[in-house]
């Protein structure tokens, strides 16, 4: 199971896209602990507005933490440390966020990052990601023009949540 690592992309290609949601990138040593990683290993960690990574860590790691970030109200981001949290509701949005943004990273698409979603083991209920993405998360797009963070098109606002 190969999935694309954030090391393949170019550089600086995923902090121009977390800036824009005030969200720092620290890249640390591989083969070491990943602060604020809920799953370990090379799972990407959130802690306050920093995601951590490895040159291992899968993209669509990094992407869905970074989503969780941006989905989370104002409250909760000013105390996150490693557990997102987040209702059912949030997490279907975090993974329709997310393959919104591979749009924008260079050497990323959204083919690729559902691809690697369906081979890393997400499950969704028709199947695959993009089954999901084109027929059945229409609640997931609908959450995120309710909180501002995408407009009606599907276009990131580049905004974080508020409440």
């Amino acid at each position: 199971m190969t999935v694309k690592a954030c090391s393949e992309l170019p550089n600086k290609a995923l902090e121009k896209v977390l800036s824009a949601y005030q969200l720092k990138l620290n890249v640390i040593q591989n083969n070491t602990d990943i602060p604020g990683s809920f799953w370990g290993e090379t799972e990407a960690g959130l802690i306050g507005n920093t995601l951590y990574i490895q040159n291992s860590t899968p993209v669509h790691s990094a992407l869905h933490e970074a989503c969780h970030f941006i989905c989370m109200d104002k409250t909760r981001r000013q105390t996150l440390d490693t557990n997102a949290g987040g209702d059912y509701d949030e997490e279907n949005a975090v993974c329709y966020l997310q393959l919104l943004l591979s749009e924008h990273i260079p050497g990323y698409s959204q083919a690729q990052h559902m691809q690697d979603m369906d081979k890393w083991g997400y499950s969704f209920r028709l199947g695959s990601a993009k089954r999901w993405f084109l027929e059945d998360a229409e609640d997931a797009k609908q959450w995120l023009c309710d909180k501002n963070l995408i407009n009606k098109q599907g276009k990131p606002q580049w905004r974080l949540r508020d409440a």
